[in-house]
């Protein structure tokens, strides 16, 4: 027993030793390729990758906006966690309602940059990890700059400036506001939504996005202090 008890406590420091490097590592180094990657390659046999790394400020600033509106309204305020969605979903899966996800724009960020797709219980525990872990080590600037650079939109095409190449022959700061919700739109499920060709009922996610981010502010830049009452493109939601 002592020895499996001395395997165990190397293996655990091994574990957070590398797991926080890694996470500090990914704070200043551009993040080329992803668990997700690899896992689509092997799926689809084909290693073709479309992704090119873009630093946020040649994003165009209607992209962080409209992500905000699709997925994760309280980005800004929260630490990780929107406790107030986690709670409305649990709430909505209790009564047997179509289940409704709760994953914040930093718990995908982490799951696609550390982990692997599914919906196990330890993968969900892993996430929770990493999701403290880049909030805490991580600037809200970073965690939407690697969100937005990792996030699949399309089948092969991960991040907003391969996704503006292959799907509007644009650059990724040249997209305009309604491309940015577009391509938000398709986010539940870029696999099956296409912002190429876009289907009636992703034009009319993309009407009711553009709608909503009306009420987003502008995404600060780094360094610049946030007040969602003041802040300048509608006052945040709450």
């Amino acid at each position: 027993m002592g020895l499996v008890w001395r395997v165990a406590r190397w293996a655990l420091a091994f574990f957070f030793a590398s797991t926080i490097l890694a996470v500090v590592a990914y704070r200043f180094i551009p993040v080329y390729v992803t668990p997700l990657m690899i896992i689509r390659c092997v799926e689809n046999k084909s290693f073709t990758i479309h992704h090119h790394w873009t630093a946020l400020e040649h994003i165009s600033p209607h992209m962080p906006v409209a992500v905000m509106a699709s997925e994760d309204q309280r980005f800004l305020l929260h630490h990780g966690f929107d406790y107030n969605a986690i709670e409305k979903a649990a709430k909505n899966n209790i009564k047997g309602r179509r289940t409704h996800g709760a994953s914040t724009i930093s718990q995908q960020t982490a799951k696609n940059v550390f982990l692997w797709p599914g919906r196990s219980w330890t993968r969900k525990g892993f996430e929770v990890y990493f999701t403290a872990l880049i909030e805490l080590l991580w600037s809200k600037q970073r965690i939407m700059e690697v969100y937005l650079n990792s996030i699949e939109m399309g089948d092969g095409i991960y991040g907003v400036d391969a996704c503006a190449e292959y799907n509007f022959g644009k650059e990724a700061d040249e997209l305009s506001r309604a491309d940015c919700a577009l391509i938000a739109a398709t986010l539940p499920n870029p696999r099956k939504f296409s912002s190429r060709y876009p289907s009636r009922y992703m034009r009319k996610r993309q009407r009711r996005i553009q709608r909503e981010m009306k009420f987003i502010p502008s995404f600060p830049k780094e360094g610049e202090d946030y007040n969602p009452e003041t802040a300048s493109g509608g006052i945040y939601v709450k």
